[in-house]
């Protein structure tokens, strides 16, 4: 097993269970060298993305253009206390942007920046990763 750890910047990845001298030595992970600089950034990313719900706003607009109950609609379980909270983080964060269309009654769409269109792979991977790994009917 490889923990990854992060020390002043550089990650390294410190092997488990292989005996104490194997389990005491730092050795690279299998990121790239260039990666290294960016541990800040993937914690980050991670806090970003990683909230309650926040993927599953990203991979509801990946679908494209939709309006707040239609997401509230996907996500039952989800408060629209909760989604209107993660729609202003990630619309903040230069995620999602917020579309006003001017009509009567006013028409309010949600839809990814570039920014959040790239997320398009992170999330297929995770979603190839937890359809592997995790319970047919995990918790929510």
């Amino acid at each position: 097993m490889v923990a990854v750890t992060c020390v002043n910047g550089v990650i390294f990845g410190n092997l488990k269970g292989m005996g104490e001298r194997a389990a005491n030595e730092r050795q690279p992970s299998r990121l790239r060298p260039g990666d290294s600089a960016s541990c800040p950034r993937y914690h980050a990313a991670l806090d970003i993305i990683g909230r309650r719900w926040a993927g599953a706003i990203v991979r509801a607009l990946l679908a494209g253009e939709t309006r707040f109950n239609d997401i509230a609609a996907a996500w039952p379980a989800m408060s629209h206390r909760v989604l209107s909270q993660r729609l202003k983080e990630l619309e903040e964060e230069g995620i999602v942007r917020r579309v006003v269309h001017d009509e009567t009654p006013v028409r309010i769409e949600y839809r990814l920046t570039d920014k959040g269109e790239a997320l398009s792979d992170v999330v297929a991977e995770l979603s190839r990763w937890a359809d592997t790994w995790l319970p047919e009917h995990a918790p929510n």
